[in-house]
C-alpha cells in the first residue's frame, strides 16, 4: 500500500510539474505591473501570476497563525488539566485500595 502511495504521489507531482511548465510557457508576454502606489518593471505575465501566488499562500498563513496559536494554546492547557486529573484518579485509586480491609 506504501508503494501505491509513493507512485500515486509521484504522478501527482508529474503533472503538476508538467502544468506549470506548459503555464510558464504559455504565458511568455511582458507586462509592467502598475499598483496604486508604484510601477514595476515588466516583466513575464507568468511571474507576476506566480508572485501573486506565493503572496497570497504567505498572507493566508499569516492571517491563519492566530488562530492556529488560540487552538495550540488551548490544546496544551487541556492536556495539562487531563493530566492533573489523570494523576489525581491515580491517588484516589491507590487510596481505595489503601482503605480496603
Amino acid at each position: 500500500m506504501r508503494w501505491l502511495k509513493g507512485i500515486v504521489l509521484a504522478v501527482v507531482t508529474l503533472i503538476l510539474l508538467i502544468m506549470g511548465m506548459l503555464f510558464a510557457v504559455r504565458n511568455q508576454q511582458t507586462v509592467p505591473l502598475d499598483v496604486v502606489w508604484a510601477q514595476l518593471p515588466p516583466a513575464s505575465l507568468a511571474l507576476w501570476l506566480l508572485l501573486a501566488l506565493v503572496a497570497g499562500v504567505l498572507l493566508g498563513m499569516l492571517a491563519m497563525s492566530g488562530l492556529y496559536l488560540r487552538l495550540r494554546t488551548a490544546l496544551m492547557r487541556a492536556r495539562r488539566d487531563h493530566q492533573q486529573q489523570q494523576r489525581e484518579l491515580d491517588s484516589l485509586r491507590v487510596q481505595e485500595i489503601r482503605e480496603v480491609p
